[in-house]
């Protein structure tokens, strides 16, 4: 984990929906259960959450529906106010912004994307990518300058001057993600904005998604149902259940070491080959012998060379640097679904 502060810091935050929510927080019982708080006549939204978010990090927070996701990120950006905890932006308290500070915040830094595209009908792609800079006062020759840029980045070059209409719904998305890149934001919020397409299109915009993050190293909150989606862009996946984040970790150790119930069986059905990595099994402490396997190679895409190889520790390399030698028998055992 990064040394440097958290770009989003999130410490017991609840949120609590019902006639009195901080009352209700004030004097409810340590531990309650979301059954218990339901049935005292509250929805606990967002409970007891603790996480951080590191700079150029894609977090992706995903669950079933109603299991706080959404509210989460909302309290993210404040679009709701927390009941109880602390949410800070690169080290600030939003909660103690006032009204013009937090529109400046997020004008300035924050990103929004979301599943319904929200494009406005009767403005072309061009206006409707330079809308968001028309609202800062920006004028017409520079937010059409940068406009462009984003419309060129995101792959709809040549279609500047269609309307919504005449778009597929991959161009429409790619237009919502063009308007919310066009103000350059450091923390990029995105929900569920690939859900509405089927699903050959929906791999595609996965595609771009991370080329535009290797390209762009943006600050990323993503929220998904979707647990491949979720271990395909994650950098860490933070898996939620009524309100609290069951378990929070990259998606190499959700598969491997789940921590809870609820999280094992979403992970049951996942070819955990295709996820693990090499550098995962290394043991730093372990040496092999022969040609070393490259840390970021997945268990599947070394599959041909562990059946063939007779080594029992294989070294992993990360660059130029051997980090450790990871065991054959651990990964066989991934690759042929006896493994952890």
């Amino acid at each position: 984990m990064s040394a440097e502060v958290p770009v989003i810091s999130c410490k017991n935050v609840w949120k609590i929906f019902g006639n009195d929510p901080t009352g209700f927080l004030k004097t409810m019982t340590p531990g309650m259960s979301f059954d218990e708080i339901r049935a005292a006549g509250y929805i606990a939204g967002v409970k007891d959450v603790s996480i951080e978010v590191n700079k150029g990090e894609m977090l992706v927070i995903m669950g079933l529906s109603g299991s706080g996701k959404s509210t989460l990120v909302r309290c993210f950006s404040r679009l709701h106010d927390i009941t109880g905890g602390t949410i800070e932006v690169e080290g600030q308290d939003i909660m103690s912004l006032a009204e013009k500070d937090l529109i400046e915040l997020r004008r300035s830094k924050m990103g929004m994307v979301f599943q319904s595209f929200g494009l406005l009908p009767h403005r072309s792609v061009l206006e409707n990518v330079a809308f968001p800079l028309e609202m800062r006062g920006q004028d017409k020759h520079t937010r059409r300058e940068r406009a462009m840029e984003v419309i060129k980045l995101v792959g709809l070059e040549g279609r500047e001057d269609y309307f919504p209409r005449e778009l597929s719904g991959g161009q429409q998305q790619r237009v919502g993600i063009a308007r919310s890149l066009a103000i350059e934001p450091d923390i990029w919020f995105l929900d569920e904005p690939f859900s509405a397409l089927d699903p050959l299109i929906r791999r595609e915009m996965q595609d771009e998604f991370l080329r535009l993050q290797q390209l762009l190293n943006k600050t990323i909150v993503f929220i998904t149902h979707d647990f491949d989606e979720a271990l395909r862009l994650a950098d860490r996946i933070a898996i939620m259940k009524d309100g609290a984040v069951e378990q929070c970790d990259t998606p190499d150790q959700i598969v491997l070491d789940p921590q809870t119930e609820y999280v094992r069986k979403f992970t049951e059905d996942i070819d955990k080959a295709r996820v693990v990595h090499a550098g995962v099994l290394a043991d730093a402490t372990a040496s092999g012998e022969g040609d070393p396997v490259d840390a970021s190679l997945t268990v599947h895409s070394m599959a041909r060379m562990l059946v063939n190889d007779t080594r029992a520790m294989i070294p992993v390399k990360k660059g130029d640097t051997i980090i450790g030698a990871l065991s054959r028998q651990s990964a066989l055992d991934i690759l042929l679904g006896t493994g952890a």
